[in-house]
C-alpha cells in the first residue's frame, strides 16, 4: 500500500514496467562515492555509541565520512576480483509472438519415429512468449527390481544437484527459466518451462548433462543418505498416508513396496550407480511434448537434437525398444461383486490413530460412466463428511473422493481415527453408502440439474495459466487415453445425462 496507488493495490505486483534508459541511468549517475550511506552493526560498538533511537531504545552513532577518506576510494584502482558477472546467455531478446497460422485447438501428434513421438500443441489461449517441454524417458531397466528403482531414483537427484550447482543453471533461474528431473514409474521425465527464445539452450545443457553424467562419490553418499533418510520415514506418515499406499501397491502393476528398497539401499555403492546408467540408458523411448509460443519446425528440430544425441553415432548411448518392451500401466481388475479385505499393522508404534481407505472400483475411462461417477461423488462428498466426521464423529480425517488409476475409474472413503478401528469404520461407510443410495432416489428433479449444472460450470472453467493447461493435455498422454476433448466430451453427456 505505501508503493502503489489505491486503484492498483490488488494488481501492482503483477504490472509491467515500462522500460526506461534514462531512468536507469539517472540512479546509475548517483551511484558514487560523494553519496554513499554505510550501516554497520557489530558488538564491538558496545559502550562506544552516542546516541538512542525513541522507539526501540537502540543505541547508535553517526559519523561524517571524511573527504580524505572519499577521495582516497576515488583514487584506490579496483581490485581485479571486483567485476560484473558475465553475460546471462539465458536471457530472452526476442520475447515476439509467433504466427498462428498452425494453430491447432488440441495437441497432435507432429512426429513418429522408432525412438520418439512428438506432441505438439502451440499456445491459443495466453498469448505469452513462454513454452512448455516435457520429455519422458521409457526406460524397461529403470524399474525391473527394486535395486534398479532405488538407483534410478538416485540417479535423478544426483542429475538436479549437479544442474544445481553448474554456474550456467543459475542463470537461466534467474532468466525465468525452469527446469526439472524427476524418477517416474517407467523411467525418468525431463520438464523445462519459460521463455521460449532460449529454452533450447537450456534443453541442450541439460541433455549435455545427461550424456556426460558420471557419478561423484561426495555427493552420491550425500544423496544416498538423503534417500535413506525418507525411505526411513515412511513409516512416520500419517496412517490414512499409509493406507493409501498399500491400496496403491495392490493395485498397480510392477510396483516395488519401500520396504524392499530400503532393504538394498544400504549395499548400494558408486560403482553400482555406474555400472547402471548405461544399462538403464541402452533402451529407451522418449514420449515428448512440446507447447507454448513455439512453431512445429523448433519443436521437431529439438527432438531430431536429443535422438541424434541419444541415439545415433558410432557408438550411440541408447537403441530403441523392442516393440514386446512397449507396455502401458495395467491395473488389477477387481471382480464385480467381491469384496477384498488387505488388513496392515501401522508401521508406527508410538502412533495411536488406524485409518481406511474404502475403495470401490467402477469402470474404464467412459465419458457418460466417468460424469455419473463425477456428479456421484459431487453429491456425496458432503453428507458423507457430514455423517461419518460431524455425527459419528469417527475421525478427524473423512474425505469421500473420486480415484483415477491409469484410466481405471473408482470412488474411495478415506477416514482416520483415533477412536474406533477399521472394521468398525468400514461397517459405518457401508450403512452411509446404502443410506445414501436412498436419499439419492428421493433427490428432487430440480435438485439433480443443480448439481448437474454445477458440475458443468467447474468443467467449462478455463486453465490459469500455461502450466495448467498443457499440464492436464500431458496426463492424457501420459495416461495413453489421448482424449484431449475430454471436457467438451464430458460436459455434453453431462448434458444428456437423465435422472
Amino acid at each position: 500500500m505505501q508503493k502503489y496507488p489505491p486503484k492498483d493495490w490488488l494488481v501492482g505486483s503483477s504490472l509491467p514496467y515500462n522500460f526506461s534508459p534514462g531512468t536507469i541511468q539517472m540512479v546509475l549517475d548517483q551511484l558514487s562515492p560523494n553519496k554513499v550511506r554505510i550501516c554497520w552493526e557489530s558488538k564491538k560498538f558496545e559502550g562506544h555509541t552516542e546516541m538512542v533511537e525513541p522507539w526501540y531504545g537502540t543505541a547508535y552513532s553517526v559519523e561524517k565520512i571524511s573527504d580524505s577518506i572519499i577521495q582516497e576510494w576515488i583514487l584506490s584502482a579496483p581490485s581485479e576480483n571486483l567485476h560484473l558477472r558475465d553475460s546471462n546467455i539465458f536471457i530472452p531478446t526476442d520475447l515476439s509472438l509467433k504466427d498462428g497460422h498452425e494453430k491447432a485447438k488440441f495437441p497432435v501428434l507432429l512426429r513418429k519415429s522408432p525412438y520418439s513421438t512428438l506432441w505438439y500443441k502451440p499456445d491459443t489461449m495466453f498469448s505469452t512468449p513462454k513454452a512448455y517441454v516435457k520429455i519422458n524417458f521409457n526406460c524397461p531397466h529403470a524399474n525391473d527390481s527394486p535395486e534398479a528403482e532405488v538407483l534410478a531414483d538416485i540417479f535423478t537427484r544426483l542429475l538436479m544437484d549437479y544442474l544445481n550447482e553448474y554456474g550456467k543453471i543459475y542463470y537461466s533461474q534467474v532468466a525465468g527459466l525452469y527446469y526439472g528431473i524427476h524418477n517416474t514409474d517407467s523411467g525418468f521425465q525431463v520438464t523445462l518451462v519459460g521463455y521460449n527464445h532460449k529454452l533450447r539452450i537450456l534443453l541442450e545443457t541439460v541433455i549435455e548433462k545427461i550424456v556426460n553424467f558420471n557419478v561423484k562419490p561426495d555427493r552420491f553418499s550425500v544423496i544416498k543418505e538423503m534417500v535413506t533418510k525418507e525411505y526411513q520415514n515412511y513409516k512416520f506418515q500419517q496412517p490414512y498416508q499409509q493406507a493409501m499406499y498399500y491400496c496403491s501397491l495392490i493395485l498397480q502393476d510392477n510396483t516395488w513396496p519401500w520396504m524392499e528398497q530400503l532393504e538394498v539401499l544400504p549395499h548400494i555403492e558408486v560403482e553400482d550407480l555406474a555400472k547402471f546408467t548405461p544399462m538403464m540408458l541402452s533402451r529407451a523411448f522418449l514420449e515428448c511434448f512440446i507447447a507454448g509460443n513455439i512453431e512445429c519446425n523448433e519443436a521437431v528440430s529439438m527432438i531430431q537434437h536429443i535422438e541424434d544425441v541419444f541415439f545415433k553415432g558410432l557408438n550411440p548411448i541408447c537403441q530403441p525398444l523392442f516393440p514386446s518392451q512397449h507396455l502401458t500401466k495395467r491395473v488389477v481388475k477387481l471382480d464385480r461383486g467381491m469384496n477384498y479385505v488387505y488388513s496392515k499393522e501401522g508401521l508406527n508404534p508410538n502412533d495411536e490413530d488406524s485409518a481406511l481407505v474404502h475403495y470401490i472400483q467402477v469402470h474404464r475411462d467412459d465419458f457418460v460412466m466417468n460424469v455419473k461417477l463425477q456428479l456421484f461423488a459431487l453429491v456425496a462428498k458432503q453428507p458423507a463428511f457430514h455423517q461419518l466426521r460431524s455425527v459419528e464423529q469417527l475421525g478427524y480425517i473423512t474425505v469421500l473422493t473420486q480415484r483415477n488409476d491409469s484410466g481405471i475409474r473408482g470412488v474411495q472413503v478415506i477416514i482416520q481415527s483415533s477412536v474406533k478401528g477399521p472394521q468398525h469404520i468400514d461397517t459405518r461407510v457401508q450403512f452411509f453408502l446404502k443410506m445414501f443410495e436412498s436419499k439419492l432416489y428421493e433427490m428432487t428433479s430440480d435438485q439433480f440439474k443443480s448439481n448437474v449444472n454445477a458440475l458443468i460450470d467447474m468443467k467449462l472453467e478455463k486453465h490459469k495459466n500455461l502450466r495448467k493447461e498443457y499440464g492436464f493435455y500431458w496426463r492424457e498422454i501420459s495416461d495413453v487415453a489421448l482424449k484431449f476433448d475430454r471436457k467438451e466430451a464430458e460436459v455434453a453427456a453431462l448434458r444428456q445425462l437423465i435422472q
